[in-house]
C-alpha cells in the first residue's frame, strides 16, 4: 500500500500582486514556512508560471523545480481549469469566461478555444519537462444550461453535446499520453462533467482513454448530496488526483440545492475551510488508502467565511493529521503459527 503525499497546497486563490503572493519563490517559501511539501501551480497567473517557456525549455523547468527543492517543496501539479473551461463553452456563457483567455482572443469564441487547446497542450508537455505524471483541469460545458429538464429536451441534444465534448477532448488525451501524464477533470458543477454518470459519459465516448481521469473533491459532492465515499469505491482506478476541500449543505424551508440565487455565504450549500464543514475527511482518507491512491493531498481553499491566510495556516496540520501511514503488515502478524502443506490439509480434514 502507498502513503498519500502531502500535505500540497494549491497557489491559484493565495496569488496577488503583493508579496509574498506575487512571484513563485515568495509564494512557495510562504507555503512552505506553513509546513507545506508541495505546491500546485495555475499555469494562467505569469506572476507565478511562465507557461510558454515550460512547455519549450527544460531548463525553465529545472530551475522552477530547483527553487522549490531549495525550500522543501515538490511541484505536485499544474493546474489548467481556466483554460480548459474555454475547450468547451455554450454561447450563453461566452461573456462571463471571455476573461480567462488571454486578450488577443477574446470576442472570439472559435480563437478562444484553440487558444484554450493550445494551453492544455503546452501544459501537458511542461507536466513531461517538470517530471510530473497528472494535471488537474476543467471540462468545460456545452449541455450545462440544459441541466434541469424543464422546457423537455430535444431528443439527441445532450448525446451531441457529449460527442462533440469527446471529438475535443480526445487529441488532447492522446497528447496526455505521449507525454506520459493523466488528464484528470476536477468534477465540479458548471461543468459538463458534474458527477459520476456525466464522466462516465465522456469516458465511453473516448472509448476508456486510459489517459481520461478524475481529480477528486468531496466538496463538490456534499453541495449536489452525492455520495462522496461511494464515488471512491466506484472511480479509485480513475481517481489520480485529490483536493482536500471542506463544505457544508444546509437546506431549509426556504432553499436547497440550487440555492435561491443567493451569494455563497447566504446559500444552504457553500464551501468551508477544512475542519469547518461536514465531510468526514477521517473516512475519506482511509478510503484512499485503502485503495491505493497514489497521489498528493492538496488543500484547495475555499471558505465564504474564514480569511484565507488562517485557512492555509490551519490546513497544513489538518491534512497532516489525516495522511495515514500505511501498515507494511497485518495486525495480527504475532499471532502467525506458520504453516505447510501438510497442516493446511489436516486442518480442511483432507
Amino acid at each position: 500500500m502507498k502513503t498519500i503525499k502531502g500535505p500540497g497546497l494549491f497557489l491559484a486563490q493565495f496569488a496577488g500582486d503583493k508579496a509574498p503572493f506575487n512571484s513563485f519563490e515568495a509564494i512557495t517559501r510562504w507555503a512552505a514556512d506553513l509546513g507545506y511539501k508541495g505546491v500546485q501551480i495555475p499555469t494562467w497567473d505569469a506572476r507565478l508560471f511562465d507557461l510558454d517557456k515550460a512547455a519549450s525549455s527544460k531548463t525553465y523547468c529545472d530551475e522552477i523545480k530547483g527553487k522549490a527543492a531549495d525550500l522543501g517543496v515538490a511541484i505536485t501539479e499544474l493546474s489548467t481549469h481556466l483554460q480548459g473551461q474555454l475547450v468547451a463553452v455554450h454561447p450563453a456563457y461566452d461573456i462571463p469566461f471571455d476573461g480567462f483567455a488571454a486578450p488577443a482572443v477574446r470576442d472570439n469564441p472559435k480563437a478562444r478555444q484553440e487558444w484554450a487547446v493550445d494551453q492544455v497542450r503546452k501544459s501537458l508537455t511542461a507536466s513531461r519537462n517538470l517530471c510530473l505524471d497528472a494535471q488537474v483541469s476543467f471540462s468545460g460545458a456545452l449541455a450545462w444550461p440544459y441541466l434541469y429538464p424543464w422546457p423537455q429536451r430535444p431528443a439527441g441534444l445532450v448525446e451531441e453535446a457529449f460527442d462533440e465534448l469527446a471529438r475535443r477532448w480526445l487529441p488532447l488525451f492522446n497528447h496526455a499520453e505521449d507525454m506520459g501524464v493523466d488528464l484528470c477533470f476536477e468534477i465540479h458543477p458548471g461543468e459538463d462533467l458534474h458527477d459520476g454518470v456525466t464522466f462516465e459519459m465522456l469516458l465511453d465516448r473516448v472509448k476508456g482513454h486510459e489517459r481520461c481521469n478524475m481529480l477528486y473533491d468531496p466538496s463538490h459532492f456534499v453541495l449536489q448530496c452525492l455520495d462522496y465515499l461511494e464515488h471512491i469505491d466506484i472511480y479509485h482506478e480513475r481517481i489520480k488526483m485529490f483536493h482536500v476541500k471542506d463544505a457544508e449543505f444546509n437546506p431549509t424551508g426556504r432553499q436547497g440545492v440550487y440555492g435561491g440565487y443567493q451569494s455563497w455565504v447566504n446559500r444552504a450549500g457553500r464551501f468551508r475551510s477544512l475542519g469547518d464543514g461536514q465531510v468526514n475527511f477521517g473516512a475519506v482518507f482511509s478510503k484512499l488508502a485503502q485503495y491505493d491512491f497514489p497521489g498528493w493531498a492538496v488543500v484547495e481553499w475555499e471558505c465564504a467565511l474564514k480569511h484565507p491566510e488562517d485557512g492555509a495556516r490551519e490546513g497544513a496540520p489538518f491534512v497532516r493529521d489525516h495522511i495515514i501511514r500505511v501498515t507494511e503488515h497485518a495486525f495480527d502478524d504475532f499471532a502467525d503459527a506458520g504453516t505447510d502443506k501438510g497442516a493446511l490439509n489436516k486442518m480442511l480434514g483432507l
